[in-house]
């Protein structure tokens, strides 16, 4: 009876630490996931492309990663994106698992649509699993992973800055603004993929993690205001002058929907 006991013990003690302990272990274990470069935001990932109005009008497009307005122009004229965001609370999807991780993320960027080869971008990713959110403020130049801000810290209701500056095509920088609490991160960063400087854009991503995107979470609504893309002459444009604007399509269900105005662009989970 004495060695069945233990033996059961030894059994109990051993599924204890083969089992996630808390949320809190869950948490590190993504964040260490990042830490080991899984994290990427990658190019527009386009389904289709399709008129939905007179020539004067934005075309419809569909793509599997990324949902908002793109503004293309020729290589050369875009220096900086910005725009400002209210921090959403995301939850699971309709029918989705308490013990899956969600995630979904807001940010602007120079290229990635009709310029491929590189992005520079910032944003913020949003996650949920079994109830408990957090939040990742990121910097990323595509070809290379995201990277991590440290010093800047999020809730839900937060209103957050997001810029990135091209220097020159191969140079820029990242800055996100917390505007609620006075936070403020900034990084300079280099590549060697040269940027094409051409398209402009203010996006919601399915990004990806270890090669396959992330379960997308139902992320409420994200709008954009004071988007400005300010060009190589001093110009702005706003997402109201957007090329494309792009729903997120994943299973043959589209699950957002965008509208812009001259200052902003609204991007919600449907």
């Amino acid at each position: 009876m004495v060695a069945i006991t233990l033996l059961t013990s030894v059994l109990l003690a051993t599924a204890a630490l083969a089992a996630p302990h808390s949320r809190r272990d869950r948490l590190a274990s993504r964040l260490a996931r990042r830490r080991e470069g899984s994290h990427l935001s990658t190019p527009n990932q386009r389904i289709t492309d399709k008129s939905t109005g007179p020539t004067t009008e934005a075309t419809t497009g569909y793509s599997s990663n990324w949902a908002g307005p793109v503004y293309n122009a020729a290589a050369g004229t875009f220096k900086e994106v910005t725009g400002t965001f209210t921090v959403p609370t995301p939850s699971a999807p309709s029918g989705g698992s308490s013990r899956t991780s969600y995630a979904a993320s807001a940010w602007v960027g120079i290229d990635g649509d009709s310029c491929d080869t590189a992005i520079l971008q910032t944003g913020l990713d949003f996650t949920v699993e079994d109830g408990s959110v957090s939040y990742d403020a990121w910097y990323e130049w595509y070809p290379d992973y995201a990277y991590d801000f440290s010093g800047i810290s999020f809730a839900a209701g937060n209103q957050v800055k997001v810029t990135v500056t091209a220097t020159s095509t191969t140079s820029g920088t990242a800055v996100i603004e917390n505007l609620t609490t006075g936070e403020t991160v900034t990084e300079d960063i280099t590549s060697s993929s040269a940027l094409c400087e051409q398209d402009a854009e203010w996006i919601v991503e399915d990004f990806e993690e270890n090669d396959a995107l992330v379960p997308f979470a139902n992320f409420g609504t994200v709008t954009f205001t004071s988007a400005e893309a300010t060009t190589s002459s001093g110009s702005t444009e706003g997402p109201s002058g957007a090329t494309y604007i792009y729903d997120i399509e994943q299973n043959n269900d589209v699950l957002t929907s965008v509208t812009t105005s001259s200052s902003g662009t609204t991007i919600k989970y449907v």
